[in-house]
């Protein structure tokens, strides 16, 4: 009796199916964690490839054919998705219990900002890293050695190595230094407009090592307002 029961059902199911030209789908997402209104919230028949957005409240309607695949997309959720089965009066009622995955964030090193006075040390000691040359009286008395040096591709890369190593040291002092404007309120400047702006500057080498405070301010202010005009 329970298995004819059964095999009842079933066809009343094939025979709903069959007989519903089109299916209106009725339902609700829902956080299982927490209230949550979806304002994203999209409704798409991948079978057709349409879509229709949902209510704020999670809640949808639509209309589909039998055994069409529906896939309810939320941001910041895994999608859901379902294949339409009618009811005896064509209608296919769904309850989607969604869950937001933990939210991972990379790994954020914050450095602490370096006071004016560790700044100006490092500017006044900003130099270029000695590549001895022979010149005046030793280059007299050693001729080969002083053509060498001029002329050598070693001696150049050297001489160029320590030039970009002095040119770097030169940057990272001016970045902090922005930095600090930057939190004082002296300047507006993003971080990836650092670079660009330090080449605006174009800072004298011994300026920098040996401004005053004030003057450096002045001197960067001045630049960043014409900076401004030109951007």
């Amino acid at each position: 009796m329970r298995i004819l029961f059964l095999f009842l059902l079933l066809c009343a199911q094939f025979s709903a199916q069959d007989s519903c030209d089109k299916v209106f789908i009725k339902g609700r997402v829902v956080d299982s964690l927490r209230p949550q209104s979806f304002y994203n919230l999209m409704v798409v028949n991948k079978t057709i490839g349409k879509g229709v957005f949902g209510q704020p409240n999670g809640t949808f309607f639509s209309y589909a054919s039998a055994n069409d695949s529906i896939v309810l997309s939320v941001k910041g959720y895994p999608k859901f998705t379902f294949l339409v089965k009618a009811d005896s009066n064509c209608q296919c009622i769904i309850e989607a219990y969604v869950e937001r995955p933990p939210q991972v964030f990379d790994e954020v090193i914050i450095k602490p900002l370096k006071s004016l006075e560790k700044i100006k040390e490092e500017r006044a000691s900003l130099a270029l890293r000695e590549t001895r040359m022979v010149t005046g009286l030793e280059a007299l008395q050693s001729p080969i050695t002083a053509l060498y040096q001029a002329f050598s591709r070693k001696e150049k890369n050297k001489r160029w190595i320590a030039a970009q190593e002095f040119k770097d040291n030169k940057a990272r002092v001016v970045r902090e230094l922005l930095s600090l404007y930057v939190v004082y309120d002296i300047i507006e400047l993003e971080a990836e407009e650092f670079d660009q702006f330090i080449q605006f500057l174009n800072i004298n080498d011994d300026f920098l090592k040996t401004a005053s405070e004030m003057e450096l301010v002045l001197f960067i202010k001045d630049k960043y307002e014409h900076y401004l005009l030109l951007r």
